[in-house]
């Protein structure tokens, strides 16, 4: 009778346990939740703290800290958002842990906002809308918070919804939405608007062709061939050399604030040096990795780790240097206007860019693996090598823009040069005759019992690309402007109406 009773109370203790369980981990989840919004709320209360220190005698120094508030609640939700974008393919290509990525994109991010970042910011500041028809300079200080605000709200509730949309355009649609409220649409200059409206509709095809021509070299030198890692050995210094050189040239040819600003010929020589000397060192590293790996497309992947986690690097370098300005475009903006009154300004001042910088990097370790899945798998199948070109032709797209000071979407690019890999390897998969020959040729060497035979009008008829989140993601980019821009003009209303 006692033996029966404890068999039955058994049963009920490992129920009451695991559900104590279920309690503990829902309590560490929710509690690990709201750390991260009490760090956000510690770091918008340090912008702010911040900004009434370098601030001080400047007319108007509380709406400066709220502005910088606001513009640090918009540069963490762009990392929340946006830099999932520069590392979600090497995460999906297994190529490094999330943590290491989320770690590497967060100081590559800073150093891009911090070193190269002033010029896009200062288009965003004064080239979207002409701040001298604003009636006061309190006017306009009030129609760059209300594009912060309605901006970074649009973005928190895309990343709530796991939307990887562009942050460019949410600023921009915030920033015509508020100027053409405070000023009228005369007030918005169009002529820059269009420039920017080709850019958004040039820079992802760019991506997309970009990555599709690195993959195409990469397939016809390399994989196909009949010694992949001889081939590997040669070409992967190559293209990591390729990559150093041209990073070192944007640098010194005025990527970096205008602290180095040397000629274009200057800096494509120095670019040479850096690309040569950058061969030298990676190729007995390469060649190291490459001792003992069997002749397949494994070992690759093992070879192609190190030059995708840099131009993962690269490509946040990049995104630091063009986004950044999403967030204190607006907050030097309204700085500038509040000191002169007018259009003046002696450039970004530090403590803005460092509010920015952070504030990104911030909200990518804070809330940003939330969508690193859907850029890094469910678009295409990532491996290192496709991952590798995603990540270095958005990089060499955002960098070539960021030289011309021009805001594109790095969301637009990098999910361009996804799209990009995936549609050519369809069109390589269905027409490339070397790759055909090649399946052929290794089908009839190997026995049956060691691999299935191949199917050659499976490989040339499947569809690698899932064309169900295309149109979902297109829309998304589309509504965006639209939204920031019609809550950016009621936001701007309603401070008018309460503040004046």
């Amino acid at each position: 009778m006692a033996n029966s009773q404890v068999q039955l109370r058994k049963p009920t203790l490992d129920k009451d346990l695991e559900k104590l369980t279920f309690t503990e981990q829902a309590t560490h989840f929710v509690l690990r939740s709201w750390t991260g919004v009490g760090i956000a709320l510690v770091f918008l209360l340090i912008a702010m703290a911040v900004a009434n220190s370098f601030a001080t005698g400047t007319p108007g120094v509380l709406v400066v800290a709220i502005t910088a508030a606001l513009a640090a609640y918009m540069a963490m939700n762009i990392g929340a958002n946006d830099v999932t974008n520069n590392v979600g393919a090497a995460v999906g290509a297994r190529a490094m842990s999330l943590g290491v990525a989320l770690v590497i994109a967060a100081v590559f991010e800073i150093a891009g906002a911090l070193l190269a970042g002033q010029g896009v910011a200062a288009t965003v500041a004064s080239g979207i809308v002409d701040r001298l028809i604003f009636p006061t300079p309190e006017t306009y200080a009030w129609a760059m918070m209300a594009a912060l605000v309605s901006a970074a709200l649009w973005i928190n509730i895309a990343t709530i919804a796991n939307a990887p949309i562009s942050t460019t355009h949410a600023i921009i649609g915030g920033v015509i939405g508020a100027g053409a409220a405070a000023s009228g649409f005369h007030s918005v200059q169009w002529d820059a608007i269009a420039v920017i409206v080709v850019s958004w509709t040039v820079s992802p095809i760019l991506g997309g062709v970009i990555a599709a021509l690195f993959l195409y070299f990469i397939k016809e030198f390399i994989i196909y061939r009949e010694d992949k890692i001889g081939a590997a050995r040669t070409w992967v210094p190559v293209l990591v050399a390729v990559m150093a050189g041209a990073f070192a040239a944007f640098i010194v040819n005025g990527g970096t604030n205008g602290t180095v600003d040397l000629s274009f010929r200057t800096a494509l020589l120095i670019g040479l040096g850096v690309g040569l000397a950058t061969y030298v060192v990676t190729r007995p590293i390469v060649r190291r990795h490459a001792e003992g790996l069997d002749n397949r497309n494994q070992s690759l992947r093992t070879l192609f780790r190190i030059p995708l986690i840099c131009s993962a690097a690269l490509l946040s370098f990049a995104h630091g240097a063009n986004d950044v300005s999403n967030a204190v475009g607006p907050l030097y903006g309204v700085v500038s206007a509040l000191r002169s009154g007018a259009e003046g300004g002696t450039g970004i001042p530090l403590w803005v860019m460092v509010i920015g910088a952070f504030g990104i990097s911030l909200g990518l370790l804070l809330f940003g693996p939330r969508l690193i899945r859907i850029v890094g798998s469910e678009i295409t199948k990532l491996n290192p090598m496709r991952a590798f070109c995603v990540a270095l032709s958005s990089a060499v797209a955002v960098l070539t823009a960021s030289a011309f000071a021009i805001p594109v979407s790095s969301t637009h690019i990098a999910i361009g040069a996804v799209f990009g890999v995936g549609l050519f390897r369809e069109w390589y998969t269905r027409n490339s005759r070397r790759r055909i020959d090649y399946i052929r040729n290794r089908g009839s060497r190997i026995a049956p019992e060691e691999e299935e035979p191949v199917n050659l009008h499976e490989t040339r008829r499947r569809y690698l690309v899932r064309r169900s989140h295309f149109m979902t993601i297109v829309s998304a980019w589309i509504v965006t402007l639209p939204i920031s821009a019609i809550l950016s003009a009621i936001v701007f209303l309603a401070l008018n109406a309460l503040f004046t």
